[in-house]
């Protein structure tokens, strides 16, 4: 019972899969192929009833009867017990073909074996998989043919698994050398820095892009690529694909387009006009504005575009609305703007533009913006409004004229007259005048004949000269100036009547003129303003015969410039300042100009002034030139300048003199102003020994031969030895004809000079040398020469002089010094004796006191009153009684009273002695303390003198580090702790501080 439940409900399982399944169910019999039973999935499928399947073979249904062989194959699979179709076409019952999957298996079911076929629907996965393939050939097909490089990587490896042919031959590698490698071992990417990195954060973030990545071919070239990955799933495995798209022609396209684009802005920004953009649709929003907006309104190109309202506020109020207007309409019609308008600059002032705007478009879209260039023409705005006001004022002009305008046929009726051509002609109304015309009032009339031939063989008369009548039939003079145009004659009229007259006037003036000037001494020319002589008088004459003009009529007609610019010679010079002194008073306004200049007469020089003036009379410019002699002003002031030279040397020299004691300092500046004062080639000074009576070398100046300075002259001998022996100037105009060639030979050879002169240096009546001037060439020397050198020979004599008696005071001054040193250290020593106690210790400290002196920075001069005070220290002990300086125990209270008195006694010693108040300082207050707590005084710090502070500490220490005979000498380590605690008490502390250097020094 239990069993057959069990059956029943496992029938009842199998029966609810077989009406349940998603896949078609056939049972078969296994022997005889016929269709037991039918799921209803396979009903549906194939469009068959059940009816239709149940009892029949399975080659019998409709489906499967087109079935090629497929008795055959039931019979295969009653042998194999198995079957299996990957993809079967079936046919439905409608006629749609379908795919199946058909398995079939042969089991046992009790005691019969039967077949099950299991059929499922496939189609739509067939239709997948045939989408998939023409996709995965679409794709293959777009990998072989794709314009850029492509890599397909193992995602995990880096391996490069596929390479199209466009990456192979843009880099030039073959495909073996792509494929099983890593990206970075192939030699294109071998050099790009961290690829291998690259690799790795593309493995991390699935994508990675460079827009401008240089690779190297195969045969080294260096492209320009744009490199993109992506990571993605392939059949459930991860791939790496990398697009590679050569960018090297758009890159160089970029360039090309970018140095194009810097060239166009280049030639934008130094446009003479402003270039500007709007944007479309609003005319008062620019885009962009060149450089030359700055030069038009004051306003930088950034200041511009930061306002949107920098045009609209830069409009000139007047033309504002109209101008706004027209923007507005042309913009909104993308119409093209054209105005000339105002705008107002940033500084305030008027500038007028031209305007064009225009629409910029694409090739087939909308416009894209507006375009315009603004010029700047204020200039010929103002030219207009000049011409304008100059045509208004030239009608005013020719109507209110004093000269007669005239416009006439050529047959001679007037078409225009003024009223002063009526009035010229004796009419007091226009009108009359216009009704007589003009022929009738010539005086002669083949004149009129004369100036229309004229005219019309010239088109132009100017200032022609004409005699005429007036109305009442005066004759009067006048200037005709006309032009023809079209047989129509217009001109203007000149009444010179009284002009004439007043050159008759003028010519007799001239006359008068001419005869007032020849009476002048002056050499008068008078110039017009181009510089033409147009008149000279008599003096001029004979004076431009003695400069060498040789022009017949005196140069009258001539350019006065031309013939001072053509001077050559020794009159080249002298001329050019006249010509230019001409044209600078031409240039300037009225004065006067003074050139003087030498003339070279025969013989002699003369020197004259050229007064140059400027005058005008009656509208013309003149130049008066007027040469005047002023030789013997200048040969005075030659006279004076060079006496005022040697007054400047002889103060020089006496400077010399009193300034220093150097002698061969003071004889080397007298030479110098010997040689240069006199123009002499050289000279020497030779000093006279007074023991021996040879005049010995002092100085020399302009030698060649150096010989000179071993000279050794006895008095007497030679020429310098005659000159200071007999006291008096030797002159020789010529040394070739001397007799004395021994001085020549020893000390002049190779000098050549020719002319001497030796002059003995006297002084208070004592000879103290000679000065002696040699020249190479002949000497002519006047009075005023000779006395210069003996004013020079007694500076030289004074300075020699000077120099002998600082030299012998010094030498008094020294034994005088050496006197009061020996006096003080005999002093010094007197005390020593008296006190064994201390014997020696005044030596060691003045020593000691004058080292830690100079280390301070005192001069020589103090540091010998530093050694006297130093010496001198203890002189005040002198006034204490023995019984107290020489007690061997311990002094009573009034003892040191008496005690302390020393250096009050030292102070009232030598203060009465004159050369030893300076040295005071030591002796006095050598006892003081820097804490205030010495004595003679009580004086504390700086108040107490520099030198005392210096000495208390070195006389401290030399007192103990020596034996006396109460107590042996301190250890120096002892004196050196006993000084460093003081300081700052007993002693200055930087005394102290220097003081121990010292001592670790030595």
């Amino acid at each position: 019972m239990l069993i057959e439940l069990s059956l029943k409900e496992s029938e009842f399982r199998y029966r609810r899969l077989f009406e349940s399944a998603q896949d078609g169910v056939l049972i078969l019999d296994a022997v005889t192929g016929m269709i037991v039973d039918v799921n209803p999935y396979l009903i549906n499928m194939l469009g068959y009833s059940r009816e239709e399947f149940i009892k029949k073979k399975l080659w019998e249904v409709g489906a499967f009867r087109d079935i090629e062989s497929s008795k055959e194959a039931f019979e295969a699979l009653q042998a194999n017990e198995y079957i299996r179709y990957e993809d079967l076409p079936l046919k439905t019952k409608g006629g749609r073909l379908i795919q199946v999957e058909f398995v079939s298996n042969v089991y046992q079911a009790g005691n019969e074996k039967v077949i099950q076929c299991n059929i499922r629907d496939i189609t739509e996965r067939k239709l997948v998989e045939d989408s998939l393939q023409e996709s995965e050939i679409r794709y293959r097909r777009l990998f072989e043919s794709a314009q850029d490089g492509i890599l397909i990587l193992d995602a995990e490896t880096g391996m490069i698994e596929d390479v199209n042919p466009y990456l192979v031959n843009m880099l030039g590698y073959s495909r073996e050398e792509f494929i099983q490698k890593k990206l970075w071992e192939v030699g294109a990417f071998r050099d790009i820095e961290s690829s291998k990195e690259a690799f790795e954060a593309l493995q991390a973030n699935e994508y990675i892009r460079y827009e401008d990545l240089p690779l190297k071919t195969k045969d080294g070239r260096f492209i320009e690529v744009e490199f993109v990955s992506n990571v993605y799933l392939v059949g459930g495995e991860k791939v790496i694909q990398c697009n590679i798209r050569n960018i090297t022609d758009r890159k160089l396209a970029e360039d090309s387009l970018q140095e194009s684009e810097a060239k166009f802005r280049m030639l934008v920004e130094h446009l003479p006009t402003v270039v500007y953009m709007n944007a479309v649709g609003d005319a008062n929003t620019s885009i962009y504005v060149s450089p030359q907006i700055e030069a038009l309104l004051g306003y930088t190109p950034q200041e511009w575009l930061d306002d949107p309202k920098s045009w609209l506020g830069a409009l000139h109020p007047d033309d504002r609305s109209r101008v706004l207007e027209n923007a507005f309409t042309a913009d909104q019609n993308n119409e093209p703007f054209d105005m000339e308008y105002r705008m107002i600059a940033r500084d305030g002032h008027l500038v007028w533009v031209h305007d064009q705007l225009v629409s910029v478009t694409s090739v087939k879209g909308p416009p894209q913006f507006r375009q315009g260039i603004m010029v700047n023409i204020t200039e010929r705005k103002q030219a207009e409004e000049a011409l304008a006001r100059s045509e208004k004022e030239f009608r005013n002009l020719a109507e209110n004229a004093l000269v007669g305008v005239f416009r006439t046929t050529i047959k001679g009726d007037l078409l225009f007259l003024n009223d002063a051509l009526a009035r010229i002609f004796g009419y007091n109304l226009m009108l009359d005048m216009k009704q007589v015309g003009v022929i009738l009032h010539y005086v002669d009339p083949l004149d009129r004949t004369k100036v229309l031939d004229i005219l019309k063989e010239e088109g132009r008369i100017n200032n022609h000269e004409l005699d005429v009548l007036t109305k009442s039939g005066e004759t009067r003079n006048i200037l005709l100036s006309a032009i023809i145009e079209k047989d129509i004659l217009s001109g203007m009229i000149i009444d010179i009547t009284e002009r004439k007259q007043a050159e008759e006037k003028l010519i007799n003036a001239r006359e008068f003129l001419q005869s007032v000037q020849d009476a002048l001494s002056s050499n008068i020319t008078i110039l017009d303003d181009e510089g033409n002589v147009v008149h000279v008088n008599s003096a001029w004459r004979n004076f431009g015969r003695l400069n060498g003009l040789k022009h017949p009529n005196h140069c009258i007609g001539l350019n006065y410039l031309d013939i001072c610019d053509s001077a050559t010679g020794q009159y080249a010079e002298e001329a050019a300042l006249v010509a230019n002194a001409i044209r600078e008073i031409r240039n300037r306004g009225t004065g006067e100009i003074r050139v003087e200049y030498p003339c070279y007469v025969p013989g002699q020089q003369q020197w004259y002034v050229a007064r140059i003036t400027k005058f005008e009379n009656n509208g013309q410019r003149w130049i008066v030139v007027a040469h005047e002699n002023i030789t013997e002003r200048k040969q005075a002031e030659e006279r004076i300048q060079r006496q005022f030279e040697h007054l400047t040397a002889l103060s020089a020299i006496d400077q010399i003199i009193a300034a220093n004691f150097d002698l061969k300092l003071s004889l080397s500046e007298i030479l110098m102003h010997v040689t240069a004062e006199l123009e002499i080639d050289a000279a020497d000074i030779l000093i006279l020994n007074p023991i021996s009576q040879v005049l010995e070398y002092g100085a020399e100046r302009g030698f060649r031969n150096k010989a000179i300075r071993n000279a050794q002259i006895r008095l007497g001998e030679s020429y310098a030895g005659r000159a200071a022996l007999g006291r008096k100037m030797i002159q020789i105009p010529n040394l070739k004809d001397e007799p004395d060639t021994l001085f020549r030979e020893s000390f002049l050879t190779g000098d050549d000079f020719i002319c001497y002169y030796g002059v003995p240096l006297i002084t208070k009546g004592q000879v103290k040398g000679v000065l002696e001037i040699f020249h190479r060439s002949v000497l002519a020397p006047d009075a005023e020469w000779l006395d210069f050198l003996n004013a020079l020979a007694g500076q030289a004599a004074i300075a020699i002089e000077n120099v002998l008696l600082f030299e012998s005071l010094q030498q008094s001054n020294s034994e005088l010094a050496m006197a009061y040193d020996a006096t003080i250290e005999g002093w010094s020593r007197a005390l020593d004796l008296r006190d064994k106690e201390t014997e020696g210790h005044t030596q060691r400290v003045t020593r000691m006191t004058v080292k830690l002196a100079r280390a301070f920075g005192l001069s020589e001069e103090e540091l010998v009153q530093v050694r006297w005070g130093a010496l001198l220290h203890d002189i005040g002990k002198m006034g204490v009684p023995d019984g107290i300086l020489f007690k061997s125990g311990p002094l009573t209270p009034e003892e040191w009273v008496a005690m302390k008195k020393h250096p009050v006694f030292a102070y009232e010693m030598l203060s009465p002695i004159r050369y030893l108040r300076q040295a005071l300082d030591i002796p006095y207050y050598h006892h003081e303390k820097w804490d205030g707590g010495g004595y003679p005084h009580g004086l504390a710090g700086i108040h107490i003198p520099l030198v005392a502070r210096i000495f208390a500490v070195v006389d401290v220490w030399d007192a103990l580090s020596s034996d006396r005979p109460y107590r042996p000498a301190w250890r120096v380590e002892e004196v050196r702790e006993h000084i460093r605690t003081s300081s700052g008490t007993h002693f200055d502390p930087q005394v102290v501080d220097l003081f121990l250097q010292i001592l670790a020094d030595v």
